[in-house]
């Protein structure tokens, strides 16, 4: 980022493909709508280049996601004023257990929810949802199987989801 403060475009490049398809799929998780989803991806890393002193120091992943869950929800509270009479070009598939467990939950909760996960299973979770690599990828640099990879990260995800819907109840 102190690259981009410079305003040195090879770095905000680089950002960029780093980070658009975390940005997009935490937008798109929010909207189901790619079209939205595309706008808010645009929107963030507009705000990262115009306003790269708002991101102060900490994870540059977990911020720039943040900044998208927010726009994303702007655009829902938008929606719920101005509502469209048409119905969507694409109505969201059945929630994956990905979904599930991300949606519409606090932060802070998610943090807390993950620390109690044992690392196998937290850090491709990581990894993958808030550094924006793939499953292909994770397995590639820790030198697993992606089976074990995929099945990690679904367990990791079950029993997340678990500890956040015992965190409502009480």
């Amino acid at each position: 980022m102190e690259r981009v403060r410079a305003r040195d475009a090879g770095a905000f490049e680089a950002l960029y493909d780093q980070y658009h398809r975390l940005v997009y799929g935490v937008a798109f998780r929010v909207l189901s709508d790619a079209g939205a989803a595309e706008d808010v991806t645009q929107a963030v890393f507009l705000k990262v280049w115009s306003d790269p002193g708002a991101f102060r120091d900490g994870n540059f992943g977990a911020w720039v996601a943040r900044i998208a869950r927010n726009r994303a929800y702007d655009i829902v509270r938008s929606r719920a004023l101005h509502p469209q009479n048409e119905l969507p070009e694409s109505l969201p598939l059945q929630d994956a257990v990905e979904e599930t467990a991300f949606a519409h939950i606090d932060g802070e909760r998610v943090r807390l929810a993950l620390a109690q996960l044992p690392a196998e299973q937290r850090e491709p979770i990581e990894m993958g949802f808030f550094g924006g690599v793939t499953q292909e990828q994770i397995a590639r640099s820790t030198g697993l199987p992606l089976g074990t990879i995929k099945t990690r990260i679904r367990s990791g995800l079950r029993r997340l989801r678990a500890a956040l819907q015992e965190t409502v109840a009480v």
